[in-house]
């Protein structure tokens, strides 16, 4: 990366800073971009529909070398996301293409799969099928196809990421 040359990075903000930091960046002249979906959230009293970042604790920002730690004086921001050492960058062309579908598409949500893996023994820690153990088959968005060995015979359950728990050496208790 050129000094001069401007590229899209990623930042990582504080938790709920997001539209903070953005905000601040762009006070400061900054080039930032925090994607923004709307959901219903219920209260006790009302349904409200609000905006969330699509990605939480992340925004990206478009800046060179020396605006670095300009950038990192921001309040609310942790680190600039790095790949081997050097700032992750993102193009222009990407960048457009998550603007295009937090515009055109509704229904989005960012969900990190990054601790349920295929053949990984997880336990259900909610839900009717509370306790159950069983290994996943096949990750499906939100979902995972899970096999539940019971009584000489597999169950297959598609059930939400959310809904497991990932166990170390779970067929050895």
């Amino acid at each position: 990366m050129k000094k001069s040359e401007k590229n899209w990075m990623v930042l990582y903000t504080r938790s709920r800073w997001e539209k903070k930091v953005d905000q601040l960046l762009k006070d400061q002249n900054f080039n930032s971009f925090c994607p923004l979906v709307k959901t219903s959230r219920q209260w006790v009293d009302r349904n409200k529909v609000i905006e969330v970042p699509l990605f939480r604790s992340y925004l990206f920002v478009q800046a060179d070398q020396l605006e670095r730690s300009r950038i990192m004086q921001t309040s609310g921001v942790v680190n600039f996301i790095s790949h081997c050492g050097k700032p992750a960058t993102l193009d222009n062309a990407e960048i457009e293409r998550i603007r295009t579908i937090v515009k055109n598409y509704t229904d989005i949500e960012a969900i990190s799969l990054e601790d349920i893996n295929i053949g990984d023994a997880v336990k259900v820690i909610n839900g009717p099928l509370l306790n159950h153990k069983g290994e996943i088959a096949q990750i499906q968005g939100k979902s995972v196809i899970m096999v539940i060995d019971n009584i000489n015979c597999a169950l297959t359950v598609k059930i939400n990421h959310r809904e497991l728990s990932n166990a170390n050496n779970l067929f050895l208790s």
